[in-house]
């Protein structure tokens, strides 16, 4: 049996503590041995979204086998923020010095740097605050860009929904990837992402603009990105002529409605190829006629990552 201890922060995010919770929570219903319990300082812990949930203050005895978590909370900076008190830190410590596994979510791991267990190790943390974690753990390594990162019992995690990457990797560490599997189908996961994936997909990474038809070509395309896309029919979907949403779609995005298309096929073909596909069968699967296409857009995409 395994216990999970989630340690509730004021003005923690419900999703930062729901998902992974409900990761071991399935994982407790199909009888893999794992039991939840809540801390906190206070009983009743306000969340950031509204909603006051009530926890022990007292906190259970762990062993090795166990594991802490933080999820993270609402802040626009991590200084000020994040109210764990010297005790509940040397409690983090402590349980990682008797061989027990830490792990974050958000705004999280800054509670794991103040404890010291980000000192000489690689982390990660919601893209919005990487580089303030950086500037106060200078001896922390934090990776940048990617879902979540172990690093000698200490595992550290993006934002919000990446809690349950994390959790899910977590299940598949101690009892194989078809127990994860199986459990994230049971909650309806599309899949569980691998740690260096991006925070930000193409999906995300081109829709900091204004422009509403860009904006429905843009949904056109990803609901359609594995089939042949005309841009005169996709003009006319969202009503503008063919060059207007070409000037306007390269405008807002940088990209023609084609390279979007292309982007959005080659991220969804190296997440099957990762997960065991193969790169002619990804290909196959995104749209391509076979792998020639992918390894080109592949090879053309490592200089931009590098």
């Amino acid at each position: 049996m395994m216990r999970v201890v989630f340690l509730l922060v004021p003005q923690l995010h419900l999703l930062d503590l729901a998902g992974p919770a409900q990761v071991f929570s399935t994982a407790a219903d199909q009888g893999l041995g794992y039991e939840i319990a809540h801390v906190a300082e206070q009983e009743d812990v306000p969340t950031a979204q509204g909603l006051t949930l009530r926890a022990t203050t007292t906190w259970p005895e762990l062993t090795p086998e166990d594991l802490l978590v933080v999820p993270g909370w609402r802040s626009p900076v991590l200084r000020g923020h994040g109210e764990v008190s010297p005790a509940a830190l040397a409690r983090l410590a402590a349980h990682h010095a008797a061989g027990g596994t830490v792990a974050s979510i958000c705004a999280g791991a800054d509670a794991l740097g103040r404890a010291g267990l980000l000192d000489g190790r690689r982390c990660t943390t919601h893209h919005d605050v990487q580089e303030e974690l950086a500037a106060r753990h200078p001896h922390a390594t934090v990776v940048r860009d990617v879902l979540y990162v172990v690093d000698d019992r200490v595992v550290t995690s993006a934002g919000i929904a990446s809690g349950i990457d994390l959790a899910l990797h977590l299940v598949a560490g101690r009892h194989g990837p078809a127990a994860a599997a199986r459990i994230a189908r049971e909650m309806v996961v599309y899949a569980r992402r691998n740690g260096d994936e991006q925070q930000a997909g193409a999906m995300l990474r081109h829709r900091a603009h204004l422009i509403d038809a860009v904006h429905r070509a843009q949904d056109l395309i990803e609901a359609r990105f594995d089939s042949r896309l005309g841009l005169t029919a996709l003009a006319a979907a969202v009503g503008v002529s063919e060059r207007t949403l070409t000037r306007h779609f390269t405008e807002a995005t940088g990209l023609t409605p084609l390279r979007y298309q292309q982007e959005l096929r080659l991220e969804r073909a190296e997440h099957l190829v990762a997960h065991g596909a193969t790169a002619e069968s990804a290909a196959r699967t995104v749209g391509f006629q076979d792998a020639r296409m992918l390894r080109r857009l592949r090879a053309r995409a490592e200089p931009t990552r590098s």
